[in-house]
């Protein structure tokens, strides 16, 4: 496709956020499984609900414009979700691998973030004002599950999986420990 006018980049960023969506509804219920904390679960699947309408609300705004919303893989989000994966495949403290979880999150609501304001932001310079509209509305829910992932974090994930690595330190000095008490107690006996 060329881009020939404002409003062909409008259209491509569209099918991207389309095709960026799509591929959420399908990696987020694998976080929400991954997740140990009940509210960080229940954060992923309340946005799960929400990426739907999203999908919904883009064909919308695909009918609105008179553009097919499908024919583009998102690259970034194919990145962002194998990120994700690779969190999700990892072993450790539940609460680490939970902080993990959130700030791949983040990147990619921070990643929706950035391609609604800009669809939202041509769509308004092109008078399309119900188009508007609906990039707005969406970008408004992506903001708020940031929030609430940044809340989750600050309110106690993150200061459980600082703990654990105290606790790991702890265990691991008292081990060290305990072998230089051993060699020390063979030393002396030999």
């Amino acid at each position: 496709m060329k881009l020939q006018s404002l409003r062909d980049v409008l259209a491509e960023n569209i099918r991207d956020l389309y095709n960026a969506e799509n591929q959420l509804v399908k990696a987020l219920p694998k976080m929400a499984k991954a997740a140990s904390s009940p509210e960080l679960k229940a954060a992923f699947t309340e946005h799960l609900e929400e990426t739907k309408g999203h999908v919904t609300r883009l064909e919308r705004v695909c009918e609105q414009l008179g553009i097919k919303a499908k024919g583009k893989t998102c690259q970034a989000m194919k990145g962002l979700i194998e990120e994700g994966a690779e969190i999700i495949a990892m072993k450790g403290d539940p609460a680490a691998k939970d902080a993990a979880l959130i700030g791949a999150a983040q990147k990619v609501e921070h990643y929706e973030i950035a391609g609604y304001g800009t669809a939202r932001t041509y769509a308004s310079i092109l008078g399309e004002d119900e188009v508007a509209s609906l990039l707005q509305a969406t970008l408004d829910e992506e903001g708020a599950a940031d929030e609430k992932l940044t809340t989750i974090a600050e309110e106690g994930l993150n200061q459980q999986a600082a703990g654990a690595e105290s606790e790991e330190a702890k265990q691991e000095e008292a081990e060290d420990e305990e072998e230089e008490d051993a060699e020390m107690h063979e030393s002396t006996t030999a």
